[in-house]
């Protein structure tokens, strides 16, 4: 069945849509059928190119400075709350919170602005929920490294209609030990690798995490063991051990030193940096990101978490978060926005955009 949006009508009433055509990563292709033919029939000053399932657009109106949009197209798996509905002011479904209200926002903007005060570049991606190398981001900055460039990126992942400013890096490790395997009814003549593990929660448990003020935004760190494995039967002494660790860190610190930190805490342990992604600078100085702060009112927070900002981040590209919804909401099966929220998003970015 062929969905057709129409991306002029009320904010809501558009992210309504959205979540009603499922999108579960790596299966986006009618939403992002629907979000291009939308574009294409209903917003003729743009440019428009599809990659995969990642919709471009664009004005090419030569204005001296440009700003970059990005929404993520996909969701997690339903979890029995399809489709939308709503009650009291309230829109309930998947993908209402992260982040089909951003996208929303974003499509409305893209068709009912001709005329920006900026030009505009909107990037509709998929396979941001799963691994990072599906991440359609890493197509376009292959393919079409010129759609990722601008003065100011913003990703409209929910942040409480706040401006959240830069994010947080991370990395992920495995810090293994080595014993001998015995008899448990024997265990002197082995040596346990789980017991060898000690040390090292010990150290975790009294780890004191930094707390940062970059540009008046305060990032705080942790170091938490995330996941324990050992061990092979009930009667044999086991002869390896693995803990594995998630670093947040500071956008302060490169990945380079996130991980030389990370060394030295666990000085003397067999360690492997499974992953890291850098994270990003608030850059809050920017001449747009002022603009957007003056439009949205109140005071930046920083981004306790990572996100896409990082990529644009990382080119050069001032980048913050900005959309509807509470993001303690997201992946839960309760997941549901404030109309409200969507409502005056799209009129902070409005205002953002227009003269």
């Amino acid at each position: 069945m062929t969905v057709e949006l129409d991306l002029t009508t009320d904010p809501v009433d558009l992210t309504a849509a959205l979540v009603d055509i499922p999108s579960e990563s790596g299966d986006e292709a009618a939403l992002a059928d629907a979000v291009e033919r939308a574009l294409r029939a209903q917003a003729p000053h743009l440019e428009v190119v599809r990659s995969g399932n990642t919709v471009l657009a664009r004005t090419r109106l030569g204005r001296p400075s440009r700003v970059v949009f990005a929404g993520h197209l996909d969701t997690v798996p339903a979890n029995r709350n399809l489709p939308s509905r709503r009650t009291d002011g309230v829109l309930h479904g998947l993908g209402t919170v992260d982040m089909k209200g951003g996208d929303a926002v974003m499509l409305h903007l893209a068709a009912t602005v001709p005329d920006p005060k900026h030009d505009l570049t909107f990037l509709f991606y998929d396979c941001e929920e799963i691994d990072a190398s599906r991440n359609g981001l890493n197509r376009v900055e292959r393919d079409y490294p010129d759609w990722m460039t601008g003065d100011l990126a913003i990703v409209c992942e929910p942040s409480n209609g706040v401006v959240e400013a830069g994010c947080q890096g991370t990395m992920r490790a495995e810090l293994r030990t080595t014993g001998v395997r015995a008899h448990s009814a024997r265990a002197w003549m082995g040596v346990n690798a789980i017991h060898a593990l000690g040390d090292a929660l010990r150290v975790l448990a009294a780890y004191e995490p930094r707390v940062v003020d970059i540009d008046g935004c305060v990032y705080r760190e942790g170091l938490q063991a995330v996941h324990i494995a050992g061990g092979v039967s009930g009667n044999v002494v086991p002869d390896e051990a693995i803990i594995r660790v998630n670093f947040r860190f500071a956008p302060d610190r490169t990945p380079t030193q996130a991980e030389a930190h990370v060394r030295e805490v666990f000085d003397g342990y067999d360690l492997t940096v499974v992953d890291s992604a850098p994270g990003a600078l608030p850059g809050l100085t920017a001449p747009a990101a002022q603009e957007l702060i003056a439009a949205a009112g109140g005071t930046p927070v920083a981004k306790l978490g990572w996100t896409d900002v990082a990529r644009f981040a990382t080119l050069g590209i001032p980048a913050v978060n900005f959309g509807p919804g509470d993001p303690l909401l997201a992946h839960t099966q309760q997941e549901n926005v404030p109309t409200d929220h969507i409502t005056r998003c799209a009129d902070v970015l409005r205002r953002l955009v227009t003269s």
